[in-house]
């Protein structure tokens, strides 16, 4: 149902196109130019708002929002596709340190289907794929209105699912694994978190530049299948976090040589092993906290090995201007998905089942892959 401002909105939308004066669009068509009769207005759009930061479950609701205009350089896109992640969790909870005022449409990133142009658009036609780029506030919903430069062609024949989550979690990854450390063929990186996205990112983005994969899961039951998986993907040696309950973790690596660079995601003591594989002058970055505990370090470890900690996060690289760079690297990694040498976990729903998406994104509901809903 929607909300009274939704209402009012909707009301003052629907006055606004009985009055709209209609436009031309261009579209291509069999190599000639069609001129095609349409609308200035995008349809009513199905939306998931939240008027308040709290928990998603509570504040976030389904509502129908009013069409909007569609400016002379704006694209009217329908969504395809958007995932849950958590990050979009964080922002309507409040505690995310960039996020949109509310009220404000869920989701960050996705993919679309351009349904109508502003006479003033090149480049782009309807029928084409478009991603946010980079990323941006309001994909979920089944319409989105933005300006042309904010959206980025992508190739149809990807998996939506694909497009629609690679940027996050896999240019987190390759920013990772190309930003901190130089690493050549035959070097080797260690990571907690391995079963993460980011972490099975890592795990074949290092495989394609001949990098050895270190990788720690916690302890759980299924863990030796978890392992197999992993090693199917290319990880090298795979350590529950008991196993590594030793003195010295250089006796465990046979055939893979120390590690120069670490991830860590989880905190805590998952931190601390990964600390414990590095060799001396290596570094730890860290790009979550899963686990929500502190990162514990020995003196010894600064003075006597030199170890470097550092810090990411994606949207503060996003943020300096990197637009043609990002999209470089996003079309860099969806030719790996072509390929077949980059794929990832995902639970694809349709939008009529987003709450229990939403409650399996929250860990309500125990161990879910990634939520990727399909509007």
């Amino acid at each position: 149902m929607a909300t009274p401002r939704a209402v009012m909105l909707k009301s003052t939308m629907i006055a606004r196109r009985s009055v709209a004066a209609p436009r031309w669009s261009v579209f291509r068509f069999r190599k000639q130019i069609v001129r095609a009769f349409s609308s200035s207005m995008s349809p009513p759009s199905k939306a998931v708002v939240y008027d308040e930061h709290g928990a998603p479950d509570s504040v976030c609701k389904v509502v129908e929002l009013p069409p909007v205009p569609i400016g002379e350089s704006d694209v009217c896109v329908r969504m395809l596709s958007a995932p849950i992640n958590p990050s979009d969790i964080n922002r309507i909870e409040g505690v995310y340190p960039v996020r949109p005022p509310v009220p404000a449409v869920g989701g960050y990133e996705g993919v679309g289907e351009i349904h109508s142009i502003g006479p003033a658009v090149q480049g782009l036609s309807p029928g084409d794929w478009v991603i946010p780029s980079p990323p941006s506030s309001g994909t979920w919903q089944t319409y989105v209105v933005k300006e042309q430069s904010l959206w980025h062609k992508v190739d149809k024949s990807i998996p939506m699912e694909y497009s629609a989550t690679i940027t996050v979690n896999p240019l987190t990854a390759l920013r990772m694994l190309e930003d901190f450390v130089h690493l050549k063929s035959g070097d080797a990186i260690v990571q907690n978190g391995s079963t993460s996205i980011v972490g099975q990112c890592l795990i074949q983005l290092a495989k394609v530049r001949g990098i050895h994969s270190i990788n720690i899961i916690r302890d759980r039951a299924g863990s030796d299948e978890v392992k197999q998986k992993l090693k199917k993907l290319g990880a090298d040696e795979v350590f529950t976090e008991s196993q590594l309950e030793v003195k010295n973790l250089k006796n465990l690596l046979v055939e893979v040589p120390e590690p120069a660079l670490g991830f860590n995601c989880v905190g805590g003591n998952a931190a601390s092993l990964v600390l414990k594989f590095l060799k001396h002058g290596g570094t730890m970055v860290t790009y979550g906290g899963m686990s929500k505990r502190p990162i514990t370090i020995s003196t010894s470890s600064f003075i006597f090995k030199d170890l470097s900690l550092r810090g990411f996060w994606l949207q503060k690289w996003l943020s300096s201007d990197k637009t043609k760079e990002c999209r470089d690297m996003v079309d860099y990694l969806l030719s790996l998905v072509a390929k077949g040498e980059l794929k990832y976990d995902m639970e694809v729903s349709s939008f009529d089942e987003f709450k229990s998406s939403l409650d399996k994104a929250m860990g309500k509901v125990g161990s879910h892959p990634k939520q990727v809903i399909k509007f």
